[in-house]
């Protein structure tokens, strides 16, 4: 595997994608009160807790599902289209099912599962678009 063929501005991009469509789903102008209202949240409890450790931590994150999903990638035949199909595959398939069945277990409703299924497999798919569109 050769990682000098990464590309690490895109890499980067893709996992700022993930970041910013996470602010925008989870906001009250999307899913924000529907998955609010799933995790049995009021407004205090959505602003407790510490901003600097829970948006880091959320980059450090995005930066390793992109560099994951960049690896996956790498081939020089990638295109933007195959880039958001991977990203349809491991959103949908991958991520967004094992929320299913960890779901399943801590019984959680429908709407928590379709919440955060749909942020995982849409961001996956923007990453997977970014990551192999630029090459």
């Amino acid at each position: 595997m050769d990682l000098s063929t990464l590309n690490i501005w895109a890499i980067i991009v893709a996992a700022t994608s993930n970041f910013l469509i996470g602010g925008l789903w989870y906001s009250p102008a999307l899913f924000g009160k529907i998955w609010m209202q799933a995790n049995g949240f009021r407004e205090d409890d959505v602003k407790r807790g510490t901003p600097l450790k829970i948006f880091g931590f959320t980059f450090l994150f995005s930066m390793i599902m992109a560099f994951n999903l960049a690896i996956f990638l790498n081939e020089e035949s990638t295109t933007g289209a195959w880039g958001m199909m991977a990203g349809l595959l491991a959103g949908g398939g991958w991520a967004t099912m094992a929320v299913w069945v960890i779901g399943q277990f801590e019984r959680r409703p429908t709407s928590y599962l379709l919440v955060h299924g749909g942020y995982v497999t849409l961001s996956f798919m923007v990453m997977g678009w970014i990551l192999g569109a630029w090459r």
